[in-house]
């Protein structure tokens, strides 16, 4: 499940992306010669902006549906496994009465004595 929704994910932001870059800007853009040969001419001046508005619009309201249910499912699957293996194996070792050993050992620096010159 989780797979299926992170390349749904990817597939609908490279087409945001491809859409927000149809879109005209403050300068040319590149929506007057793309968006125009792109759909046959049917789609230029204001009707182009206007669809491309609005499919990025629900571009985007998909987008971040799939981010939270991308995060419910990751939370669901952390959920269901809440501990690592590593804390299953010490977790075993103490039940079984071993001492678990300790992470560092405290190496202890001589101390030399200050000599005045």
């Amino acid at each position: 499940m989780f797979s299926i929704l992170l390349v749904l994910l990817i597939i609908v932001a490279v087409f945001m992306i491809g859409i927000i870059l149809l879109q005209k800007s403050e300068g040319s853009g590149m929506s007057g010669s793309s968006a125009a040969s792109m759909f046959g001419g049917a789609l230029t001046g204001a009707a182009a902006g206007n669809f491309l508005t609005k499919l990025t619009t629900w571009l985007a309201i998909i987008f971040f549906v799939l981010c939270a249910a991308l995060a419910l499912v990751s939370s669901k699957s952390n959920m269901a496994n809440p501990q690592s293996d590593v804390r299953a194996e010490l977790a075993a070792d103490e039940l079984a009465g071993e001492p678990t050993p300790p992470l560092a050992t405290p190496v202890e620096t001589p101390v030399e004595p200050a000599t005045e010159k």
